[in-house]
């Protein structure tokens, strides 16, 4: 779990606090900005949960790079050539 995820965790609780004190008040405003924080805070949480599957990778490629550079070098070009090949339409 990182920042972002706490974030979006805290900024969905704070949604739903507002939704509910909108509800009971009969403020229409403050329940509709309720369930914008919480789709927020839930959009936030998944950013956060994809920094944390992510991050394993980030660090291997870049162990793999800074002890293979010239594998590394060669594995981009063959990338950026399938790929701009692919977008050339060949």
């Amino acid at each position: 779990m990182n920042t972002t995820t706490l974030k979006g965790d805290g900024q969905a609780l704070g949604g739903q606090i507002k939704e509910t004190v909108g509800d009971v008040t009969g403020n229409s405003s403050l329940q509709g900005e309720g369930v914008v924080d919480q789709i927020t805070g839930n959009a936030t949480k998944a950013v956060g949960a994809a920094r944390d599957a992510v991050g394993p990778l980030t660090e291997k490629a870049t162990t793999f790079a800074k002890s293979r550079p010239y594998a590394t070098a060669a594995l981009l070009g063959v990338v950026g050539l399938a790929v701009l090949n692919t977008l050339r339409g060949k």
